[in-house]
């Protein structure tokens, strides 16, 4: 292994974080842009898929949905092969194929071409999310894994501000090459992937002793602190195998709670657009533009709040009030005009992964090695049906009232449970004051 220069010595802790950082999270931010970018890029050519393929808006709420059946089948198996290869070449993998069938999307004659190239672009994509949070639990020790996660999901928020405003331009480009704008934009976010893999099969070390920025003595110690914290949660918890994480009451509350979190958050990408549009008369470049701004916020929200989770006790704090601070936004949204619902929504999303990023270190602060990887992978799996959910309930409402108020009432509900249901979360061990402080 390669050595920094002049690295003869270890450097602290908090500077050895900042350089992992700077190393790691340029690169994994990216591929997760173009993973959100190229999953709800649907979002702002529903209408002109309604117009050139006669997809009906409950037909989009299916599609829309479809992905995440997929993408939530194969996350357990795609992050326990992950654990076994390596996570520089699955990610890999996973860029490539997700940027090729992206790209494909271009080809969708209706709606049941429409369906199967969502599943098969689910399908692609498995794992990339819960394999990156794992693969952060191997670089940062557990009172910076909420920063690390945070800074992880500025990319769906970078995704929604470039996306949105992007897809616009990219369906001004109609009749260029006998093609559909809404053809151009999936080809031209979609094999971008493909380079940004090559990127990744370059640069992304698998594991501490493997990345040149380290010395080697930085690297077996963090290593080593990583190793001693994941043994002590597995001891304190009990929970040893997949077959127990299926039965741990801490894990099944963090699913409860993620599940409502995603139908609030795939609800507001794939319905939003629409929404906006429904204030007046905007062009798609108006829409998109102020589709951007609740993702703005959310990108604050990524970037300012998990600093505070602290300790266990502030983290469940932090999740139980971002939580309630997703109903309000959405309730805000379904009972106000444009104004008001646009702040309303600019508050839910402010919120989406502050929440987010904080409850991801819950179940790293029970388990370890494969049975981490497997856990966070099936915390993501059964949240991602969420997913489905969000969007299906939301088109079957729109298709049958021509309002989408009433779905956005129905993620409130959902919401305030999940809200609930996070005052009994206990970080590590189940026994009150072990590591909760």
């Amino acid at each position: 292994m390669s050595t920094s220069p002049g690295a003869a010595t270890m450097r602290p802790p908090a500077e050895l974080n900042k350089v992992i950082l700077r190393k790691l999270m340029p690169l994994l931010v990216a591929a997760y842009v173009m993973s959100f970018l190229d999953r709800t890029n649907i979002g702002i050519a529903k209408e002109r898929l309604e117009i050139d393929l006669g997809i009906s808006a409950t037909a989009y709420g299916i599609g829309a949905g479809l992905f995440f059946i997929t993408y939530a089948l194969f996350e357990v198996p795609s992050n326990l092969i992950m654990h076994r290869v390596g996570a520089r070449f699955w990610i890999t993998r996973i860029m490539i194929s997700w940027g090729l069938i992206s790209a494909g999307m271009a080809f969708v004659q209706g709606e049941w071409s429409f369906y199967v190239m969502r599943l098969l672009l689910g399908a692609a994509e498995a794992g990339l999310y819960p394999g990156v949070m794992f693969y952060l639990t191997r670089w940062f020790t557990r009172p910076d894994r909420a920063k690390a996660n945070g800074l992880f999901l500025l990319g769906v928020s970078f995704a929604n501000i470039v996306g949105a405003p992007l897809g616009g331009l990219l369906l001004g480009m109609d009749g260029i090459g006998g093609w559909h704008g809404w053809q151009w934009m999936f080809v031209l976010e979609g094999l971008p992937a493909c380079l940004l893999a090559v990127l990744v099969w370059k640069l992304l070390p698998d594991r501490p002793t493997d990345a040149r920025f380290l010395n080697r003595a930085e690297a077996e110690a963090l290593e080593r602190r990583i190793a001693e914290e994941d043994a002590a949660g597995e001891a304190a918890s009990g929970t040893r195998s997949m077959r127990l994480v299926w039965r741990d009451r801490q894990i099944l509350l963090v699913v409860g709670v993620y599940l409502a979190h995603q139908i609030a958050v795939y609800a507001l990408s794939y319905f939003l657009p629409s929404i906006i549009g429904g204030y007046g008369e905007l062009s798609s470049v108006q829409i998109g533009l102020l589709t951007a701004l609740p993702w703005v916020f959310a990108a604050i929200g990524a970037a300012v709040v998990p600093r505070f989770a602290s300790s266990g006790r502030a983290s469940r704090k932090l999740i139980s009030a971002t939580m309630i601070g997703i109903a309000a936004g959405f309730a805000l949204g379904a009972a106000s005009g444009a104004v008001f619902g646009l702040i309303g929504f600019c508050l839910a999303a402010f919120c989406f992964f502050a929440l987010q990023s904080v409850l991801f270190t819950f179940p790293a602060s029970r388990l370890s090695g494969a049975t981490l990887a497997g856990g966070i992978a099936f915390v993501n799996t059964i949240g991602l049906f969420g997913g489905f959910i969000g969007p299906y309930v939301m088109g079957a409402v729109e298709g049958a009232t021509g309002e989408s108020s009433g779905g956005l009432w129905f993620v409130v509900g959902v919401v305030l449970v999940g809200a609930v249901l996070s005052f009994f979360l206990r970080y590590g061990a189940d026994k009150p004051g072990s590591t909760e402080e």
